[in-house]
């Protein structure tokens, strides 16, 4: 069978992870990032339906919410679900921060939140948007669902702005399968958030047995070994149908599942949460000696951490010379089996399903950094043979 790696590095789940219990996760996971108490969704796109959801009702007369134009669909479908209307901001040149010209322009008396996202581990400008909110009136939603243990200044992310959500999907880090985690240090948006999931989510068996298949799944199939049937054989069938929105999982369908999460899946995370910090450091110990070889490569852009940021790593995310460049590496890489993918695939507007969702713009920026960017796996089954290989295709390309 061939040996296929992940996209991104997940941390991997043992069989006694799974034995039955009952832990109280949410609280095990503040105490490990030293902050305010976090709560559980079950995904990080619940998690900002229910943060949205309660800022609404603090500020009814609010009902527009500012996103990157490059970023994850669900947070489009995210902000519909809650009633709200997406406003996109367009990037920063060649940096997924958004254009603070743009950003400003944009907002005003109707502008709820603003979300600047952590993308791939690595930590947005806050404090651009922080200037922006406040002057406005708005809330910052910090979209951390990339960056569980990230940390400014020696803080977790989350905890500049107003509230904050990550993540505990597959490949983010530590997963239940799905999962979401809500931060804030405003006792009146905790209180607002406590009442707007009592408002939103209900229990739901079928997802219970559903996502407690699926953690299992994962479990015994999350190793090189069987990912090409997991991973592997979809994404070549996808590509071969020439489409790279569904090669990359981001043809979402419109329901957003809003349900409680299980004691036993609390469990299961409430365990490998014991190893997630040293997996982090293993991971961060790897990415910075290989973006310290990417960034040898002449027209590759490898996005790091800037001073007093210390970021996650579930994957390298980097930008090429043109869309060509990155179309040639991709045409040897990506069918590979070596962890090379790409991360959104489209601007927000030219994804088909979110017409009548999202306004189509013009954002060359976002556009221009959706051609040129692509990403590698930093699962540590990623040896330096193959890593080696992957800069040499990239350099080929980069050169041509």
């Amino acid at each position: 069978m061939a040996r296929e790696l992940p996209p991104t590095a997940g941390l991997p789940l043992r069989l006694t992870d799974l034995w039955p219990g009952r832990a109280a996760f949410a609280e095990r996971v503040a105490q490990w990032l030293g902050v305010d108490p976090l709560q559980l969704e079950c995904s990080g796109t619940a998690a900002m339906v229910v943060a949205l959801r309660a800022m609404h009702r603090l500020r009814p007369q609010r009902d527009e919410v500012i996103v990157p134009a490059w970023t994850c669909p669900l947070v489009a479908l995210a902000i519909h679900r809650a009633g709200l209307k997406p406003r996109l901001c367009d990037l920063t040149p060649n940096h997924f921060d958004m254009d603070a010209a743009q950003l400003g322009a944009l907002a005003g008396e109707r502008t709820l939140a603003i979300v600047p996202t952590h993308l791939a581990g690595r930590i947005a400008d806050v404090n651009l948007v922080l200037d922006v909110a406040h002057r406005v009136g708005a809330y910052v939603l910090e979209d951390a669902a990339q960056a569980l243990g990230a940390q400014q200044d020696g803080r977790s992310v989350g905890l500049l702005g107003d509230a904050g959500f990550f993540s505990l999907a597959v490949g983010k880090g530590l997963t239940l399968f799905e999962g979401g985690l809500l931060l804030t240090r405003d006792p009146v948006l905790r209180d607002a958030f406590a009442v707007s999931h009592d408002a939103t989510i209900r229990p739901d068996a079928r997802m219970d047995w559903q996502r407690a298949l699926e953690l299992i799944g994962y479990t015994l199939a999350y190793r090189p070994s069987l990912l090409s049937l997991a991973y592997g054989r979809p994404l070549r069938k996808a590509l071969a149908a020439n489409d790279p929105v569904a090669a990359v999982g981001d043809d979402f369908g419109p329901d957003i599942p809003l349900h409680t999460v299980s004691p036993w899946r609390q469990a299961v995370g409430s365990r490998a949460l014991k190893r997630l910090p040293a997996f982090l450091d293993a991971t961060r110990t790897q990415a910075l000696a290989r973006v310290a070889r990417l960034c040898r490569i002449p027209g590759v852009t490898v996005f790091d951490d800037a001073p007093r940021q210390r970021g996650v790593w579930p994957f390298l995310l980097l930008t090429l010379p043109s869309e060509a460049a990155r179309d040639d590496a991709l045409r040897s890489l990506w069918t590979a089996g070596v962890g090379v993918s790409r991360l959104f695939i489209h601007a927000l507007p030219d994804y088909a399903y979110l017409r009548g969702i999202v306004p189509d713009t013009p954002l060359p920026n976002a556009r221009d950094f959706a051609a040129r960017s692509l990403t590698i796996s930093n699962s540590l089954w990623l040896d330096e043979a193959t890593f080696a290989s992957i800069c040499t295709v990239l350099e080929r390309a980069a050169g041509a």
